[in-house]
């Protein structure tokens, strides 16, 4: 029999009660709230204001294969009706609209107290140094230009969607 050198029990009853603690201490989610918290991810309402109707269509087929809920805008008047109607998670913005442009509204949304917060992604086939530059001067949170990559396009709505959660 071997001699006993340390007393393991007061060992191992310290490390279970430290595991017992950090287990405890952890967050634990219902299934139902996991669920709830997945549908609000899952429905996220964007808006895509842009006058080219092939455009709009693209990008909202695009948005749809993510499992976005999109909404469509030609112009600044169709925006305004959507927006007092409608809760948005995000708005993607051309920048050439008719009567309005896109920085414009981008400055008028963003100047909004009840709006401000809903991320704006400009997308426009505006892409020098100073349309980005005017851009981000009127608020927009990202400024993607056309033609754009489609998965390059998905991670950064994505990512802007998570820093705005």
């Amino acid at each position: 029999m071997m001699p006993k050198f340390l007393d393991t029990t007061s060992v191992s009853k310290q490390v279970a009660s430290l595991k017992k603690k950090k287990v405890t201490a952890k967050k634990v989610v219902s299934i139902a709230e996991f669920r709830e918290l997945q549908k609000a991810l899952d429905n996220r309402t964007i808006l895509v204001v842009d006058d080219d109707d092939v455009m709009r269509k693209a990008i909202k087929r695009i948005l749809e294969d993510q499992d976005y809920k999109v909404l469509l805008a030609g112009d600044g008047l169709e925006l305004s009706e959507i927006l007092e109607n409608t809760r948005l998670d995000m708005i993607l913005l051309d920048v050439n609209l008719p009567w309005v442009d896109g920085f414009e509204l981008c400055r008028i949304i963003k100047d909004h107290h009840g709006l401000n917060k809903i991320p704006v992604i400009m997308i426009s086939a505006r892409k020098t140094e100073d349309d980005v530059e005017q851009g981000f001067a009127s608020g927009c949170d990202e400024y993607i230009t056309k033609p754009f990559e489609v998965d390059q396009m998905v991670e950064t709505i994505s990512s802007t969607l998570l820093k705005s959660s």
